[in-house]
C-alpha cells in the first residue's frame, strides 16, 4: 500500500502553468492531430500542434501562453473544444478554457490541520441559492454564524460548471472548474481560506457516476469515457473497467486530487457510489481512497464519503479486511424511518419502512435498518450486517438536498410536522453517536422551500420539466395529472428564487429558540460526545412506547436522552433498561424550556424522589445527567 508523501502534488492533465510558459495536456487516445489554439484579450494568440504521446495523451509547452489566457482544443480539424480538465470557463461550459495559477493565491491556513474525523458536523449548503448573492463570497460572509452555531465542516453541494445560470450542480460538465455563477477560483479559495479560518472544515460535493447532458465534450477527445456495457438512470455508465478505463479512472482521480490539493479541500462526498459500476479486481473506490491519502503529507487528514443506497458494510470497512477503505457513508434508514413516523410517508422507499419505534432503536444501534432483508421498494434483499462499524461511519439527517428537493414541492420537514416535534427529533439527531448533518437553514427552521432547479436550453429544458412531473405519477398524491401541474416547474426562474434561504427569519422570536437549541446541542456534543474519552451507548424504546431513550457515557459525565416523539406521557427512569436504575439524575437540558420555543409546555422531571419520572405533556425531549 502506497504511503503518504511530503512531494507536492503536480496535475498531469490540463493547463499547467511553468516558469518557462504554459504546458497543455489532453488524453485523446484515438486522435491522430491535436492543436491548442489560445487567445488573449478576445484575439488569437498562437496554435501549437500538441505531440502524441505512448499513453495516448496530447502535450505541448507553449513559451509564449500565460494565466489568463484563453485556449480551446482541435481534435483531427474538429472544434474547437474546451479542455475537459479546465480550470475555468470564464463564457460557460460551452466556450473557451482559461488558463489559471492555482500557485498565484496567497493562502493563510498553513496552521490548518484539520478536523477530527470524530468531531465532524456536517452543514449542507448550495451555494447559489445559500445567500441572496449566490456567490462563494456571499457565502464566506455567513461564515461566522456557521461558526458560531457550532458545525465544524461545511459540505458544498457540487460546484463543477453546468450549463446555464443555476443548477443543483449534478449537471456538472466541466468538472475541474467551479461554475462561474459562483465565482473565479480564487474566489472559492478564498472562501475555503476564510473557512479555514474560523474553524471549519471544507468537503465538496463530486459527481463522477454520470456528467451533465449538456456541455460534456468528454467524447470529442475519447469515446470511451463510458460504455454501453453499464447502463444507469442517465445512459451509459462510466467506463471503469473497459478498454480505456485505465485512463478513465485516473481522470476522475486527478479530478479529486485537484479539489483536494488546489482548493484544500478537507475531504470529498461522492454523489450515487451505487452508480459506479465496477466489475475489475481493484474496484475504483479503493483505489480512489489509497491514491487520494497517498498524495497527502501524513499530517493532513482527508476523509471521503458516499451517498449509497445499498447499506454496504463493505464501503468503508479496511481495504486490508476486503472493503473500499472510505470513510463514512449517508446512511438513510434513520432519515426514512423518521418521516415515515413523523409526517406517515409511504410512497417509493418508504414503503419498506414501519410505524415500530424498535426499528428506529435498531438503527441507532446499528447504523441502518435493512442487513439484508427482502425490500419492497425493490423487490429483492438490500443491505448487509454492519459488522461493528463505528457509529461515527455513518452519516445520519433529518433533511437533506435530495429529501427536501427531491419531494415534488420542495417541503422541508419543520414546516410538516408541529414544532414541538421537530425539537425532539432535532435533540434525537444531535445526541446520537453517528454523525450528524444539517440542511441550510435547519438551525432556525426556515420556511423556504428547497426545489429542484435549472437552466437548461428550451428543448432540453421542456423535457427536463415533462420528466419532472412524470416521476410523482406513481405517487397517491399526484396519480391525477392536474394535481401534477402544481409540481414547480424546474426551468422557471420563480422555482430557483423561492429556494433562496431567508435570513431576516432568523430574528424571529421561534428561529432564535431553534437556533439556540441547535447551539446548545453541538456545544454539548463537541465537550462530551466528540472527544477522546467518549463511550458508549445503549439505545432503547420508552415504555410508553412513544419515544426512544439513550444512555450516552460522554468524556466526562453520563447523559440520559429521553426523546417523546409523539403524544403526552409519563416516563418512569427505573422501568428503562439502564445498567444502574438506581443511579440519580439531574435534569441538564429541556426542549420545553422557554429559551428554546415561544410556547414552553414545560416537562415534569421529578427526579428527587424514590420513583423519579419525567412527565411530557406534548412531544419533546430532555436530557438529563447522571450525579451518581
Amino acid at each position: 500500500m502506497a504511503m503518504p508523501n511530503d512531494a507536492p502534488w503536480r496535475p498531469s492533465l490540463g493547463a499547467c502553468v511553468r516558469p518557462d510558459g504554459v504546458s497543455f495536456r489532453v488524453w485523446a487516445p484515438r486522435a491522430q492531430a491535436l492543436e491548442v489554439v489560445l487567445e488573449r484579450g478576445g484575439r488569437p494568440l498562437t496554435a501549437r500542434a500538441l505531440e502524441r504521446g505512448r499513453d495516448g495523451c496530447f502535450e505541448a509547452l507553449v513559451p509564449e501562453a500565460a494565466a489568463g489566457d484563453e485556449y480551446r482544443y482541435r481534435v483531427d480539424g474538429k472544434g474547437p473544444f474546451p479542455d475537459p480538465a479546465s480550470r475555468f470557463q470564464p463564457a460557460g461550459v460551452h466556450g473557451p478554457s482559461l488558463v489559471v495559477d492555482p500557485a498565484a493565491f496567497r493562502w493563510t491556513d498553513a496552521d490548518w490541520k484539520g478536523v477530527p474525523f470524530g468531531e465532524l458536523t456536517f452543514y449542507e449548503l448550495h451555494l447559489g441559492t445559500f445567500t441572496l448573492e449566490g456567490t462563494f463570497d456571499g457565502a464566506a460572509a455567513r461564515l461566522d454564524a456557521l461558526a458560531e452555531l457550532g458545525v465544524t465542516a461545511l459540505e458544498l453541494m457540487p460546484v463543477a460548471d453546468f450549463p446555464g445560470r443555476r443548477n443543483w450542480g449534478y449537471d456538472g460538465a466541466a468538472l475541474f472548474a467551479p461554475a462561474r455563477c459562483y465565482g473565479a477560483p480564487d474566489r472559492f479559495r478564498a472562501f475555503v481560506d476564510a473557512a479555514h479560518r474560523r474553524g471549519l472544515a471544507v468537503f465538496l460535493d463530486v459527481v463522477y457516476n454520470h456528467l451533465g447532458p449538456d456541455g460534456n465534450y468528454t467524447g470529442a477527445f475519447s469515446p470511451v469515457y463510458f460504455t454501453a456495457k453499464h447502463r444507469g438512470p442517465w445512459g451509459e455508465g462510466v467506463n471503469l473497467d473497459g478498454e480505456g478505463s485505465r485512463q478513465v479512472r485516473d481522470f476522475f482521480v486527478e479530478n479529486a486530487m485537484h479539489w483536494i490539493h488546489e482548493y484544500h479541500l478537507d475531504g470529498l462526498r461522492l454523489d450515487a457510489t451505487h452508480a459506479l459500476v465496477d466489475e475489475s479486481p481493484r474496484h475504483f473506490l479503493a483505489e480512489l481512497g489509497e491514491r487520494v491519502r497517498a498524495s497527502l503529507p501524513e499530517d493532513r487528514p482527508v476523509a471521503l464519503i458516499a451517498e449509497d443506497e445499498r447499506n454496504l458494510a463493505r464501503l468503508v470497512k479496511p481495504c486490508s479486511e476486503g472493503g473500499w477503505g472510505l470513510d463514512a457513508v449517508w446512511a438513510d434508514d434513520f432519515h426514512h424511518q423518521m418521516r415515515h413516523q413523523l409526517v406517515g410517508d409511504h410512497d417509493g422507499y418508504y414503503a419498506d419502512f414501519e410505524d415500530r419505534l424498535e426499528d428506529l432503536a435498531l438503527i441507532l444501534r446499528q447504523g441502518w435498518l435493512y442487513t439484508g432483508q427482502r425490500s419492497a421498494h425493490l423487490k429483492g434483499p438490500r443491505g448487509t450486517p454492519p459488522g461493528g462499524l463505528e457509529p461515527g461511519r455513518f452519516v445520519f439527517c433529518l433533511q437533506n438536498h435530495d429529501q427536501v428537493g427531491n419531494r415534488a414541492l420542495g417541503e422541508r420537514l419543520n414546516s410538516q410536522i408541529d414544532a414541538a416535534v421537530f425539537r425532539a427529533a432535532t435533540v434525537l439527531l444531535l445526541t446520537a453517536p453517528q454523525t450528524p448533518l444539517l440542511f441550510m437553514g435547519q438551525e432556525w427552521g426556515a420556511a423556504t422551500p428547497f426545489l429542484y432547479f435549472t437552466d437548461h436550453e428550451p428543448e432540453l429544458g421542456k423535457r427536463i420539466t415533462e420528466g419532472r412531473r412524470r416521476e410523482f405519477a406513481a405517487f397517491s398524491s399526484f396519480k391525477d395529472p392536474k394535481a401534477r401541474v402544481r409540481i414547480p416547474d424546474p426551468q422557471a426562474l420563480e422555482t430557483f428564487e423561492l429556494s433562496r434561504l431567508n435570513w431576516e427569519e432568523r430574528r424571529g422570536d421561534g428561529a432564535q429558540g431553534l437556533l439556540r437549541l441547535h447551539q446548545a446541542l453541538l456545544t454539548l456534543r463537541r465537550a462530551e460526545f466528540s472527544r477522546s474519552g467518549a463511550g458508549s451507548t445503549r439505545v432503547m424504546t420508552l415504555p410508553n412506547d412513544n419515544g426512544v431513550a439513550m444512555e450516552r457515557i460522554g468524556a466526562i459525565r453520563t447523559y440520559l436522552v429521553l426523546v417523546q416523539l409523539r403524544a403526552s406521557g409519563r416516563i418512569e427512569i427505573g422501568a428503562l433498561d439502564l445498567p444502574r436504575p438506581e443511579a440519580r439524575w439531574h435534569a441538564f437540558l429541556s426542549t420545553e424550556d422557554a429559551r428554546y420555543c415561544v410556547d414552553p409546555e414545560p416537562i415534569a422531571c421529578r427526579l428527587d424522589g424514590p420513583r423519579p419520572d419525567v412527565e411530557f405533556g406534548r412531544p419533546g425531549a430532555v436530557i438529563l445527567v447522571k450525579t451518581s
